[in-house]
């Protein structure tokens, strides 16, 4: 069963034990105030600690002001509470810079140049903000770069790699090919040849992954077949095609069912679709090193080496699976999805849909929803939600390029919606690597069994648990899951 938490003020060990982790996404839940200086802080703050005996909370900047405290200068509550995190703004414009012309900095000196910060304060922004390293995104910014020039231009595969940053064609090739699981030729070739090759790490756990796509066997949009991931793709609010990916031991043979006419851009979406929900935006090895360096943490991974996560590729539909899947069990969650996609799902063939559009769901009314199985909750906040991102309020579509602080305050801002849906969301769709989904029955049994403990943990103790793995706690909430119904 999977549970929603509604967002309340957490309790005095809650309080402490986020405020000691500097935990950013607990910003806006709850104020710390230092006896001792007079000073109240966001529980990000990177000030030394206090003495858990030396700090009251409150819940906003106007009660530790009516108690006499005075906004601390370091991380800025009150622009926080207005709105603004200038070190949010700060990283989310840097980023926005790097992606969009990723060859004017040669390196991580000069992303740290261009946001006015030192290289160590820059690592400290990006693992906050963006859960990766400043290193780690300048790469992908290039390849992305590079991506959408080898389907649009004519340009050489040097030049390509010369405008996007590279200094020699074969780093070039090299990091594409990690990246992408394609040559830069191979990927150009797409939409001429209308299906590609993936090449698959050796020790890609493919029966696990398979288990994972085709848990749904009534599923409308995604199916396994044997060694086959069916598998729908939208493209648009109204087109969209069916893939074919055929897992081999060292390759994944994709093709797309009765093609149409596509674009690049098209193609791109594909591999993009494929690629996410094969588990291969994110390289295991950095997660199982961190882990292997712990005698008490090592269990985790000794017999799911290899294990990735798949990913949701359109937000949309991993934020609809989250909310169908609160305080349900699975298979009801399976069959409430299945209903919601026949009713306002687009169809493509007798036994394939395309998943709904927030527009599709925007439309619905509550009581066309509760004849399905729906709670007249569960169906006010699918609709909201969806009316939310059509009228702009909840811009997912924007989101590629921002902070998952941001995200999560954004979705939480949203009736219905919780720390469970939005850490969900973040690492099942956009791919942050270190969200904890707090709540989560599976995750507190799962750690509860790991570490023998006499009871489930709550929730300042999850979080304890949880900080050995940081910051790689989205996997490793993926490998806890996974010991309770192993693969």
């Amino acid at each position: 069963m999977l549970t929603e938490i509604e967002p309340t003020l957490p309790s005095h060990s809650d309080m402490v034990a986020h405020m000691l982790q500097s935990d950013a996404s607990y910003n806006g839940k709850f104020i710390t105030a230092v006896k001792t200086t007079g000073i109240y802080c966001l529980p990000s703050c990177r000030a030394r600690k206090p003495k858990p005996e030396n700090v009251e909370f409150f819940h906003n900047p106007n009660a530790a002001q009516g108690a006499g405290y005075r906004a601390c200068k370091l991380c800025r509550p009150d622009d926080f509470y207005r709105g603004f995190d200038p070190e949010e703004h700060l990283t989310e414009q840097l980023i926005e810079s790097v992606l969009a012309q990723p060859a004017a900095f040669g390196d991580v000196k000069a992303m740290a140049q261009a946001a006015g910060v030192g290289q160590t304060k820059l690592f400290e922004l990006m693992r906050v903000y963006y859960h990766t390293t400043p290193a780690d995104l300048l790469l992908h910014g290039r390849i992305e770069a590079a991506c959408a020039l080898l389907l649009n231009s004519d340009q050489t595969i040097i030049a390509i790699a010369n405008e996007v940053g590279f200094d020699s064609l074969s780093s070039f090739n090299e990091n594409f090919r990690k990246q992408t699981l394609l040559t830069p030729s191979d990927y150009r070739r797409m939409p001429e040849t209308g299906h590609f090759s993936l090449s698959l790490p050796n020790d890609y756990p493919s029966r696990q992954i398979l288990g994972q796509l085709g848990r749904d066997p009534l599923s409308l949009t995604d199916r396994v077949v044997e060694q086959t991931w069916l598998s729908t793709c939208r493209l648009n609010a109204q087109t969209g095609v069916l893939l074919s990916v055929t897992i081999t031991q060292q390759h994944a043979e994709c093709s797309i069912v009765d093609q149409p006419t596509l674009t690049p851009s098209d193609y791109a979406t594909i591999h993009q679709h494929i690629v996410a929900g094969l588990g291969l935006r994110n390289d295991p090895s950095r997660f199982e090193a961190h882990v292997a360096k712990s005698p008490a943490l090592l269990p985790l991974i000794e017999q799911q080496r290899g294990l990735r996560m798949p990913l949701v590729h359109n937000p949309f539909d991993a934020l609809v699976w989250a909310i169908l899947g609160q305080q349900i069990s699975l298979a009801v969650a399976y069959r409430l999805r299945q209903r919601l996609t026949a009713l306002v799902g687009q169809p493509l063939n007798a036994e394939f849909y395309l998943a709904p559009t927030p527009s599709a769901v925007a439309e619905l009314s509550v009581e066309q929803l509760l004849p399905l199985g729906f709670s007249n909750s569960k169906a006010r906040y699918l609709i909201d939600t969806a009316q939310a991102i059509v009228a702009g309020t909840l811009p997912l579509a924007s989101y590629g390029s921002k902070s998952a602080t941001r995200i999560e305050r954004e979705l939480l801002a949203l009736r219905g919606i919780g720390p469970w849906t939005a850490q969900y969301v973040l690492m099942r769709s956009y791919g942050f690597s270190d969200c904890v989904p707090v709540g989560d029955s599976g995750l507190t049994s799962s750690l509860q069994a790991f570490f023998q403990l006499e009871q489930r943990p709550d929730r300042s103790t999850t979080l304890a648990l949880m900080a050995a793995f940081s910051p790689y706690r989205s996997l490793a909430t993926f490998h806890l899951w996974q010991r309770l119904k192993p693969m």
